[in-house]
């Protein structure tokens, strides 16, 4: 045999040694209950049937059950007094108290006529000045094409017109003069 396999063989007869010794409690070994020798049975903490039945003592005796109280008329519950869940008396009933009673408000006016325009969606991005003509143009973008130029007074996209172009802001409205709106210059 290789010397391998002889090392595993004597390792697992030495764990199967140990292992009948703590099973049967040899004496002597550090694990062992004291007093037990091989074969014996281990002790147990209560007596043993032969020592219970052998040892006088008073007689127990039977509860008494009382029968007839089974078929005894029951308190119905009340239904609306009842709660598995709580565990003390049902407070008194609160006083009701009348609440003044408030005027009623009428309901704000209505704006008629027609809705407002939507918001205008484009944005500043940016300033030409031309210099000696003393013409600005603002750079308009609507997000979804090419940018669009235009001075004060002009038309943008056939919907907008410029009406005041400064620094760091632009003022344009609707063609008819409705939704006058300030865009603030964003960059980009």
């Amino acid at each position: 045999m290789e010397p391998k396999r002889r090392r595993e063989i004597g390792l697992l007869v030495v764990v199967l040694l140990l292992g009948a010794g703590v099973y049967l409690g040899v004496e002597g070994w550090p694990w062992a209950a004291p007093g037990t020798s091989v074969g014996s049975a281990p002790a147990s903490n209560g007596p043993s049937r032969a020592t219970r039945s052998e040892r006088p003592g008073p007689a127990i005796e039977a509860p008494q059950v009382h029968l007839d109280a089974l078929d005894a008329e029951r308190p119905k519950p009340d239904a609306a007094g009842r709660d598995l869940f709580k565990f003390k008396p049902r407070p008194a009933p609160r006083p009701t108290v009348a609440q003044p009673v408030r005027p009623v408000e009428p309901a704000p006016a209505v704006a008629s006529g027609p809705p407002p325009p939507p918001p205008i969606t484009l944005k500043f991005i940016g300033i030409i000045d031309a210099g000696q003509s003393k013409k600005v143009v603002a750079v308009l973008s609507d997000g979804r094409g090419a940018p669009v130029y235009g001075s004060e007074g002009e038309t943008v996209l056939g919907q907008y017109r410029i009406l005041r172009i400064g620094t760091e802001s632009i003022e344009l409205s609707y063609l008819d003069g409705r939704g006058r709106q300030t865009i603030r210059f964003t960059g980009s």
